[in-house]
């Protein structure tokens, strides 16, 4: 009895154990949250077919089919280096950035929305173009080392100062993450689905295309139309006024500026 009892305390883990078992769980949970809503997760849905099929054919002794498979895995963890590399990078860049590893003064969501209200707000009387998204859960690094990167606070009267026409950044978005203006002038992707509405110019095809591919809040203000929109989840909501986009903001900031949560869209 005490050889069998000897034998079953190996199956028993120590505090050791738990401790690694929660990190292991820790970091598998942050890695499948980084890459939700991205071009990763069906890179990995695919790379899970595969594996599937290998197991399937390791079953049923399709030996043929086993050494193709069992071939494309084998270089397949340096295609997907390759393939991931904008995603490892990204990944990095905001470990180094974690609120885990710095000590900062949080803004007050409050003054967070007022100073984005009151740019937008001016920026739509004056018909000056503009596109800003705000990072959530998925991570934008990927997008903000297209433009210039900055590390600034949002204040409206940055954000008009970047817009201002004639200015190098103009054209381009601004990704703010947390109270924090981490790119200004960057480059988004643009929708990748038909858009029915021809009147859509490249900014909001921009917003649209962002939203698609995170879950990044972003907010266009036309130059053409002086109208503000707000495209959440490949949604786009045209023609809101101040005291709507406050009321979205408002769903979508914490009281202290971190990582925004989701915010109420409708079309």
């Amino acid at each position: 009895m005490s050889q069998l009892w000897s034998q079953l305390q190996f199956f028993l883990p120590g505090w050791l154990d738990v401790v690694q078992i929660l990190i292991v769980a820790f970091l598998l949970f942050r890695l499948l949250l980084f890459i939700q809503r991205t071009r990763a997760v069906q890179i990995l849905a695919g790379v899970l077919v595969i594996l599937a099929a290998y197991l399937l054919s390791q079953v049923l002794r399709l030996t043929l089919i086993e050494y193709l498979l069992g071939t494309l895995l084998q270089y397949g963890a340096i295609a997907a280096l390759v393939v991931f590399q904008p995603e490892l990078r990204a990944a990095l860049s905001s470990l180094g950035q974690s609120r885990l590893l710095r000590v900062v003064t949080p803004m007050p969501g409050k003054q967070l929305i007022d100073e984005i209200v009151s740019a937008v707000t001016e920026l739509a009387r004056k018909k000056t173009g503009a596109i800003i998204a705000l990072e959530r859960e998925v991570g934008l690094d990927e997008y903000a080392q297209t433009g210039s990167r900055e590390q600034v606070r949002v204040s409206a009267a940055m954000l008009q100062t970047i817009f201002t026409p004639g200015t190098p950044l103009h054209d381009g978005a601004v990704i703010i993450v947390g109270a924090d203006i981490r790119a200004a002038g960057a480059i988004l992707p643009l929708t990748q689905f038909a858009v029915t509405d021809k009147g859509l110019g490249t900014r909001h095809r921009a917003a649209i295309g962002l939203s698609e591919e995170t879950d990044a809040l972003v907010i266009v203000v036309s130059e053409e139309t002086a109208k503000i929109s707000v495209a959440v989840r490949g949604r786009l909501e045209r023609d809101i006024d101040s005291a709507r986009l406050r009321e979205i903001l408002g769903g979508a900031l914490p009281e202290g500026a971190g990582p925004l949560a989701p915010a109420p869209t409708r079309v």
